[in-house]
């Protein structure tokens, strides 16, 4: 079941972000610099859009959508205003299983109700094959918080959603 997080679910959300990140074998260094955006507050979630994927025992998913209504630079980038999906993720035991397809679907209709023409997207590398498959388009790269490094910029237009 797919349904809006509680505030008070904040640890569970910070404990898959954080483990579901791991599954790509980054080395610990990253996780310091990634320490921020990866810990999920309860103003988090009270401020943007976060659904969780509940099963009957525990959460083992979730993701969330930042609203940006002006552009604003972030570190060497700039983000366009627009719908953006912050965060996606699923406990490792559970990739593969078709739960990540749920929530994006999920929030594709959340997308459309909002009533946005396009879906953001700074993917993790290693899930670019995954957002590509959804039917998001590359539209380049992105400079990374990691030093060196970059992320893939994807686009997902909302209208196609049937």
């Amino acid at each position: 079941m797919i349904r809006r997080a509680d505030r008070n679910e904040h640890q569970i959300l910070t404990r898959i972000s954080f483990s579901a990140k791991r599954y790509w074998d980054y080395p610990d260094h990253y996780f310091i610099i990634w320490h921020d955006e990866l810990t999920i507050t309860p103003e988090y979630i009270e401020n943007h859009s976060t659904f969780v994927f509940e099963t009957e025992e525990d959460i083992i998913g979730f993701y969330s959508l930042a609203e940006i209504h002006t552009g604003v630079n972030v570190g060497e980038g700039f983000l366009v205003a627009g719908l953006w999906l912050e965060h996606m993720f699923v406990l490792p035991r559970y990739i593969g299983r078709g739960i990540g397809r749920e929530l994006f679907h999920h929030c594709l209709t959340i997308c459309t109700s909002m009533g946005y023409d396009a879906l953001r997207i700074l993917a993790d590398p290693n899930a670019t094959g995954f957002y590509t498959k959804m039917g998001c388009r590359y539209k380049g790269e992105f400079p990374s918080t990691i030093p060196g490094r970059t992320t893939p910029l994807l686009v997902y237009p909302v209208h196609k959603v049937k």
